[in-house]
């Protein structure tokens, strides 16, 4: 799952890394955003019951959804 802030949500770090890359003479970039990615392997083979999971740790601690989105992906 990748958690990232939603947009109008101030980003520093994703700001700090755009000077930075700038600094090194990568020209071009413009608004960088940072997030996290979290690649968990979970047993069972409910798809279902996998997704809603995910969606209860995201909600749950994962992800802080007053200022980031969240979006899971299964394999």
């Amino acid at each position: 799952m990748t958690v990232t802030l939603k947009n109008g949500v101030l980003d520093p770090q994703g700001k700090a890394i755009e000077g930075a890359l700038g600094s090194l003479g990568f020209s071009g970039v413009g608004h960088v955003r940072q997030g996290k990615v979290f690649d968990l392997e979970l047993e069972g083979s409910d798809k279902v019951k996998t997704e809603a999971d995910l969606k209860a740790m995201c909600e749950k601690l994962l992800a802080n959804t007053v200022i980031e989105n969240y979006t899971i992906a299964l394999d």
